[in-house]
């Protein structure tokens, strides 16, 4: 696993009469999306899902059932992910002003690399008006090559919960206050993208059911 950082999906499941429906969250900024998160350094990955669904989600009487299964992903040109914690340095040089610091798992995107470093950017918030989506907050800085990847391994769970809870609750994490909600598995809203694609892996590669 060197090099490659570890990702979690948490497909958690209620039964609600004869549906088994899913558990989703509205983002403030980022559509629909499943629970999940970065496996920590040394970490297990299993220990991971359950913290991840514990931090995003607020569930605590929830159970893995089973490992569905596990996708290894090469990023596209460019992009590429946070492996280990590092400050953001003004120039390619460990001397320079350092003015922020990336944690594991954040998503970059490649500028240019020189003498060992690499100059990414990062898009942390977006903002709307009724005419467009526009970025309100980004970092642009040096980081060492070292610290980057474009290998992630992710493991998808299936957890039941065993907590009763409301049809929607709204739980604080990352800084933003998400929006849960259950949905059939019948009839799921539109996802995004990549994690749209993890139901494919799901239902289609790994042929799993959550009956």
């Amino acid at each position: 696993m060197d090099n490659v950082l570890g990702k979690v999906a948490a497909f958690v499941t209620r039964k609600n009469g004869n549906e088994v429906e899913l558990l989703l969250f509205k983002h403030p900024t980022a559509g629909i999306q499943i629970p999940g998160g970065t496996v920590e350094a040394g970490e297990d990955f299993l220990d991971a899902v359950i913290r991840e669904t514990a931090e995003e989600t607020g569930l605590i009487n929830v159970e893995v059932k089973n490992l569905i299964g596990y996708k290894d992903v090469v990023l596209p040109e460019n992009e590429f992910v946070v492996l280990n914690k590092t400050k953001v340095y003004s120039r390619p040089d460990l001397s320079s002003f350092d003015w922020a610091e990336f944690r594991r798992g954040l998503p970059v995107t490649r500028i240019r690399e020189e003498s060992g470093f690499t100059q990414v950017q990062i898009v942390l918030e977006y903002g709307e008006s009724p005419e467009e989506k526009y970025v309100t907050y980004n970092i642009t800085g040096w980081v060492p090559t070292s610290v980057l990847t474009n290998k992630i391994r992710r493991h998808y769970y299936h957890l039941i919960c065993n907590e009763d809870t409301p049809e929607t609750w709204e739980h604080f994490s990352d800084n933003y206050i998400f929006k849960f909600f259950w949905a059939p598995i019948s009839k799921l809203p539109d996802i995004v993208s990549p994690q749209k694609e993890w139901l494919k892996y799901v239902f289609e590669d790994f042929k799993y059911s959550f009956e």
